[in-house]
């Protein structure tokens, strides 16, 4: 939920990513709470396949979390430009159930 955005920490001269909670959400008390929970859970991660959070910030009615920027290709994104060969598949389901795990863990 929400849209992101690559950005500049200009303070620490980084580059970053900002998921932005879209404004017509912002007023729902229910997708709030969403966002809040969201950046708590990742938040109290550690790990190398889960992005790590810098901060929530509220602006203009706005709620934005800033949040490490991971370069390249998404998974939508490759499976979109066809077949995965198996070879290539197997890392990357290992990435994904080693973050599940971890996210599990945590609760």
């Amino acid at each position: 939920m929400g849209q992101v955005f690559r950005a500049t920490d200009t303070k620490l001269k980084r580059q970053v990513a900002i998921k932005v909670l879209p404004p017509a959400l912002a007023t729902d008390v229910d997708r709030l709470a969403r966002f809040q929970r969201e950046a708590e859970v990742l938040a109290s991660l550690n790990h190398p396949n889960i992005a790590a959070i810098y901060g929530l910030e509220e602006s203009g009615g706005l709620m934005a979390l800033a949040m490490e920027l991971v370069e390249g290709e998404d998974l939508s994104q490759r499976i979109a430009r066809g077949a995965i060969p198996i070879d290539e598949t197997l890392p990357i389901a290992k990435q994904i159930a080693d973050a599940l795990e971890a996210a599990h863990e945590q609760g």
